[in-house]
């Protein structure tokens, strides 16, 4: 057992380095998170250049990004055991060494299966640091200070998104597909070198608890069977394609099931009894997917459909990043004095309506006007959707509420990404030729897009509490997480 005198301990740690320790505790963590969301969005902008050196058409290219996104999913149930297990350091070091090794090991690649092995553990480590900033925040800081090293660290992250296409475009235009997979190993260098100072290893025994594998497996089975399914559907193998979805709707039922009946699982599903979680772990789902599936397609369909090169497709996101930074705070400003219900539903038609502009622009449109567009639907982004669906949670809920929610949003992505590319080659097959038919094609799946944003409204209105608002100062203690496409 690690005694608060162990001089890695969190007291011991806060003694040595003085009130300075929380920052640079934060600075750690803030670095490997970013590390890992940079290596989620990076790969979009390489997507045409990997399609042409490996021979892929749309529906097996968008594998890249939906196994990450799969493997970042399912590896967030892991979290919690595993700090339980091994504690804070050794789970936060042995993340960055997975992220990193998949990173080199996925440039060095010489197979189009091993880059999605390596995307695949690029994801695993991914997901198990998504938690970790947050734990470190509430652990390090006062009460009262946590609100503003919320807002910072929240700041730093929802840059990553926008930096990763913008990093990677320039390398694809200059160095090839392969140079994007070793963006991450500076990030993790640096990340290990200050965890080895500055993260705390766990202050008490470790938790001896079994993991739940019986349910792990079973999520596994059913995600990867709903997503192949999908894709067998739309394609020749239609038949196969039933039996996989058919074996994902029986997987998750018995996911389920020995989630009630487990005294320890990987998911409390008690939580979906609360009205305004359940409609928000829908709106999470169908917001991941609008999400994660339009930053997918936006630098794919100015590289195919329009004149646009990697670097200038990927330095579209970077303003759309900068604003969002920007009005984060405004958001937790705004869900102080509105009902959450009303600015999620509000923040959904913005997006949609910017997915829906998408699809009027053509070769003509000016690039400014573009971004302009983009960067409407990232205004339209606010912290509220986590705090309303954790209002009224009890105490002991309020964390497996927010490892839920970060879950169900994160599978919304992985489905909107697939579904995404698979929708695309589905209409790229249909008008096939030169630009102008490819432009079509992905006209119509942005307004597919924008319309299930669009349908998510619905869910996001019913999130209004069926009694008076809490006291907001009540609202003010329960911590949010920042989105990461």
């Amino acid at each position: 057992m690690i005694t608060p005198h162990h001089p890695r301990s969190l007291e011991s740690l806060r003694t040595r380095h003085g009130t300075r320790f929380r920052w640079l505790v934060m600075l750690t963590a803030m670095i490997g998170t970013m590390a890992s969301i940079m290596s989620s969005t990076i790969v979009n902008v390489a997507v045409p250049d990997l399609s042409h050196y490996f021979t892929l058409d749309q529906a097996q290219a968008q594998w890249v990004s939906a196994s990450f996104m799969i493997a970042m999913t399912l590896s967030m149930l892991l979290t919690p055991w595993l700090l339980a297990r091994f504690g804070l350091y050794a789970t936060y070091a042995g993340a960055i060494v997975l992220l990193m090794a998949g990173g080199i090991t996925g440039g060095l690649a010489g197979s189009f299966w091993l880059v999605l092995a390596m995307r695949v553990v690029e994801g695993l480590a991914a997901g198990v640091l998504q938690p970790i900033p947050s734990i470190v925040i509430l652990r390090a800081f006062e009460p009262h200070e946590q609100g503003r090293a919320l807002g910072i660290f929240g700041f730093g992250v929802v840059l990553a998104p926008a930096l990763g296409p913008t990093i990677g475009g320039f390398l694809v235009e200059h160095y090839g597909w392969r140079s994007i997979f070793f963006v991450v190993v500076p990030f993790c260098v640096a990340a290990l070198v200050l965890a080895r100072r500055y993260m705390p290893i766990q202050s008490q025994a470790p938790d001896r608890r079994a993991l739940d594998w019986k349910g792990l497996v079973l999520v596994t089975i059913g995600i990867v069977c709903l997503l192949n399914g999908l894709a067998e559907v739309q394609g020749a193998s239609r038949t196969s394609g039933l039996i996989l979805l058919t074996v994902a709707v029986v997987a998750v039922a018995l996911f389920i099931y020995t989630q009630l009946h487990n005294p320890a699982p990987l998911m409390q599903m008690k939580l979906y009894k609360s009205r305004q979680f359940s409609m928000g772990a829908l709106v999470s789902l169908i917001y991941g997917a609008g999400l994660f599936g339009s930053t997918y397609l936006l630098p794919v369909y100015m590289q195919m459909a329009l004149p646009y090169g990697a670097g200038r497709a990927g330095l579209t996101l970077l303003p759309a990043g900068l604003v969002l930074a920007m009005v984060i705070p405004l958001g937790g400003k705004l869900a102080d004095k509105y009902p959450a219900h009303i600015l999620i539903t509000s923040g959904l038609g913005v997006l949609a309506g910017s997915l829906a502009l998408m699809a009027t622009v053509g070769p003509a449109t000016p690039y400014l006007l573009l971004v302009l567009w983009v960067i409407l639907g990232r205004v339209g982004i606010f912290s509220a959707l986590s705090l309303a669906t954790m209002r009224g949670m009890e105490p002991d809920l309020i964390a497996q509420a927010s490892s839920t929610a970060n879950f169900v949003r994160q599978l919304g992505g992985a489905i909107g990404v697939s579904t995404t590319g698979i929708l695309l080659e589905w209409r790229l097959a249909t008008h096939p030729g030169g630009m102008t038919e490819h432009a079509i094609a992905f006209d119509e799946t942005f307004l597919v897009l924008a319309g299930v944003c669009a349908a998510a409204m619905i869910a996001a209105w019913r999130m209004r509490p069926a009694s008076a608002d809490r006291p907001k100062d009540q609202d003010k203690d329960t911590p949010s997480t920042a989105p990461t496409p």
